[in-house]
């Protein structure tokens, strides 16, 4: 099953696609309109840098860039650390604390026997965070030729009763190690485009697929990794976007309070980062004509979401918080939620009232416990808490459902046009614009997650456009020995070096994946290979 499309290929077509796609990158190597490659703002000057193009299809192309390579000089470190917990394996270590704290701890290693050094962790000023000194660091003074020497260090420290991490000094964001960095970068260029841009969650949005599986049902020449998703079950439902989503028109997920979006349109023009705003309501009616005196109208709080759990935070009335606040999983006991088919095969199952309508706003089941299967047409709304008395109808009475997602009043759900969440951004009118406060990047009680997220370096993922109207889609393998990737600020650093006046941070670490002609081009971290991902922005 594929999302609603303009223009629907049957398998036997997307299969075609696939075939024509492998054949034009070996019959045409090089785009007509090579994109320009400067050199890349990472390691030392001077680096060996090498770009290599390819026309996929009249106006796109893939540009593979390497930079520098893997020295075998760059030794693994030993970190002291405290082990996050849960089951996201990109939650950062816990491994920064106040200078007493680094300072008793380094007394401690060397009473067991162990030489280690106090380290400060600079935090660069970025579009609303001061520069400053994050906080403090411990590591062991020696480093190691491998990772293998490097965890029977930590063997040794864990033994002696220390919590430690192995890890790879290129992976310290803004060191000056010689890569290597891949960098895939696919360009988008309405004014030769003839193909279509858009964006899909695959059959729902509760199951996940890789970006290969993604592209090949969408029948796409390439695609990357889009949207946060839910991973962990404890945070809502795994696939669920966290954060806005509309997929040709269809507004599927609210916003996570007034984080950036990627905006994209099928014919390619008109990319934009934007902030939305969003609005959802629901008015029931009795038996009399709708809009008549017995009409009462009550505000939702999400859409597609499991009630209660809210990913990324940025609601109205949760708990700890009503900001953006990266993954991390808020609580509302009270709760508003409307449902519609692309959710799945079943709405969230517990306690509260579900209220189903047909397709023409007409209530057609009400029941005290929440978990149905929804019919083609049909949309319910599910309470929770003390909301349960707001959602009161009988059958037969009307329903009507109103959500909405907006840029500066025009509406984001119209045909061909689809809205991925992201953040922060990187780039806002060809500068570097690193929103990392406003878009919940910064925990005042835990400095240790701006370290590991936004400062050191992981697989990255980000989008946005040029000063010409090209899509601009760009992935960095990282997380291995031989592959750096970046951190936030290198990442809009990159985004202005290719030339991006507007730019978004997309999902990244394990998550990170470019597919081209049905072939995943992009190296994952992750050690089980290929993630499956919540969405794809695709181009075919």
């Amino acid at each position: 099953m594929l999302l609603p499309m303009r223009h629907p290929a049957p398998l036997s077509t997307a299969v075609a696609l696939a075939c024509v796609a492998t054949v034009a990158l070996v019959a045409a190597p090089r785009a007509a309109a090579q994109p320009e490659v400067p050199e890349l703002p990472l390691g030392p000057a001077g680096l060996t840098q090498t770009e290599v193009t390819t026309r996929l299809a009249d106006g796109v192309s893939h540009t593979r860039i390497v930079r520098g390579a893997p020295d075998a000089a760059t030794p693994w470190v030993v970190e002291l650390s405290i082990p996050s917990t849960g089951p996201d394996p990109d939650a950062p270590a816990r491994a920064v604390q106040d200078r007493a704290s680094a300072d008793a701890l380094v007394a401690d290693l060397a009473a067991a026997g162990f030489a280690a050094e106090v380290q400060p962790v600079q935090q660069p000023a970025t579009a609303d965070v001061p520069a400053s000194v994050l906080g403090y660091r411990v590591r062991l003074t020696e480093g190691h030729p491998s990772q293998q020497a490097a965890r029977a260090a930590v063997t040794a420290l864990r033994t002696a009763g220390f919590s430690a991490r192995d890890w790879y000094r290129g992976w310290d964001g803004g060191s000056a190690d010689a890569g290597r960095w891949t960098v895939n970068v696919l360009t988008i260029d309405p004014r030769t485009f003839d193909g279509e841009l858009g964006a899909s969650y695959g059959p729902d949005l509760v199951d996940r697929e890789t970006v290969t599986e993604l592209a090949a049902e969408a029948g796409a020449i390439a695609a990357v990794n889009a949207g946060f998703f839910v991973l962990d079950p404890a945070a809502g439902a795994p696939g669920d976007p966290a954060g806005a989503a509309v997929y040709d028109g269809e507004l599927v997920s609210e916003p996570v309070g007034d984080r950036p979006v990627l905006l994209l349109r099928d014919d390619a023009r008109r990319t934009d980062v934007v902030r939305p705003g969003w609005q959802g309501s629901v008015t029931l009616h009795g038996r009399s004509r709708p809009g008549g005196r017995d009409a009462r109208t009550a505000e939702l709080d999400g859409l597609n979401r499991v009630p209660g759990l809210v990913r990324n935070c940025g609601g109205t009335g949760d708990q700890p918080t009503d900001r953006p606040l990266h993954d991390v999983t808020c609580t509302d006991d009270g709760e508003l939620v409307a449902f519609t088919t692309a959710f799945g095969p079943t709405t969230p199952s517990g306690p509260g009232r579900e209220v189903v309508v047909d397709e023409h706003g007409r209530v057609v089941r009400v029941a005290e416990q929440r978990g149905t299967a929804l019919q083609p047409g049909q949309r319910s709304v599910q309470a929770t808490g003390d909301r349960v008395s707001e959602l009161v109808a009988d059958e037969g009475s009307r329903l009507r459902l109103r959500t909405s997602l907006t840029d500066a009043g025009r509406p984001l759900t119209r045909d061909g046009v689809s809205v991925l969440n992201g953040g922060p951004e990187l780039v806002r009118d060809g500068r570097t614009h690193v929103t990392q406060q406003r878009d919940g990047m910064v925990r005042p009680d835990d400095p240790s997650f701006a370290y590991g997220w936004v400062l050191q370096r992981n697989p990255r993922t980000f989008a946005g456009v040029d000063d010409q109207g090209r899509t601009v889609l760009v992935t960095v393998d990282g997380r291995q020995p031989d592959e750096l990737g970046l951190s936030i600020p290198e990442a809009a650093d990159v985004a202005v070096a290719l030339g991006l006046r507007d730019a978004l941070n997309l999902d990244g670490g394990g998550s990170t994946a470019m597919a081209v002609g049905g072939e995943l081009v992009s190296n994952p971290s992750d050690a089980a290979g290929e993630r499956p991902v919540g969405d794809v922005v695709y181009v075919r």
